[in-house]
């Protein structure tokens, strides 16, 4: 079975357009053309066209996709680990709902609150199982200690600071900036700077943490929501900045 490019566009709440813009980028090849000239697509092409949809909705900027696309040959194992993401988000923001529907009644009812049932949901230790396995237990218990030590106001000067950086980013790769320019290690030497609570990172940490950026949506998304392209930008420009400056 296969469709036309425009029930594709219909079906999927895209238009054809973007589609066509897809199938330059070598995102999305059509799986035929008819004599008219017209695309078609058949299943495996939707397979892929929904990973790509996942993938955008999680703030992956589109060369980010395709080089995902390709290191990922096996589809099923793809969409389970996409299928992973998107449960790990419904079941956090399941707790979100809950969690201002019980601070909303009691409110509503003069009753006292609880501050676990108020945060639930909002936990900064839900990527402690990755921070360990990346880095090591001790890491993330650092890292751990040090953020819990914070008060609100700290805790919301260092999120700004981070803001801050990350719209720099942007603005810098925009402007055509070279990643290994004064204007670009200026950026990574502050980024350092924010990252380090107490001593300077090692080399391999932002190397590391560079690639993670563009290998995961969810961090990636934090740059690429500045213009696609800047997650990748700030994974090179740190990666020059760690190979110049820092040591393991």
């Amino acid at each position: 079975m296969e469709w036309s490019i425009q029930e594709i566009a219909r079906k999927a709440g895209t238009t054809s357009r973007t589609l066509r813009h897809y199938g330059d980028l070598g995102l999305l090849a059509p799986s035929r053309l008819g004599s008219n000239g017209y695309r078609y697509y058949d299943q495996d092409a939707l397979v892929r066209l929904q990973r790509i949809l996942l993938l955008r909705e999680l703030g992956l900027s589109l060369p980010a996709i395709k080089g995902v696309l390709e290191g990922q040959r096996d589809t099923a194992v793809a969409l389970r680990a996409h299928l992973r993401l998107l449960e790990q988000e419904q079941a956090r923001i399941g707790r979100q709902i809950a969690s201002v529907r019980t601070t909303l009644h009691k409110t509503e009812e003069g009753r006292e609150l609880m501050a676990e049932e108020v945060f639930d949901g909002f936990d900064h230790t839900a990527h402690e199982r990755e921070v360990t396995e990346r880095w090591g237990r001790a890491a993330y218990e650092e890292g751990d200690r040090w953020w819990r030590s914070l008060g609100e106001a700290e805790k919301k000067a260092f999120q700004d600071q981070h803001e801050a950086i990350a719209r720099d980013w942007g603005s810098a790769r925009e402007a055509g900036a070279d990643a290994g320019g004064e204007r670009a290690q200026d950026i990574a030497r502050r980024h350092c700077a924010w990252l380090s609570s107490s001593k300077e990172p090692s080399r391999s940490y932002v190397i590391g943490l560079g690639e993670m950026y563009v290998a995961d949506p969810r961090f990636g998304k934090n740059y690429d929501r500045y213009g696609d392209g800047t997650a990748a930008f700030v994974r090179d420009a740190l990666t020059i900045y760690a190979e110049r400056r820092l040591s393991d």
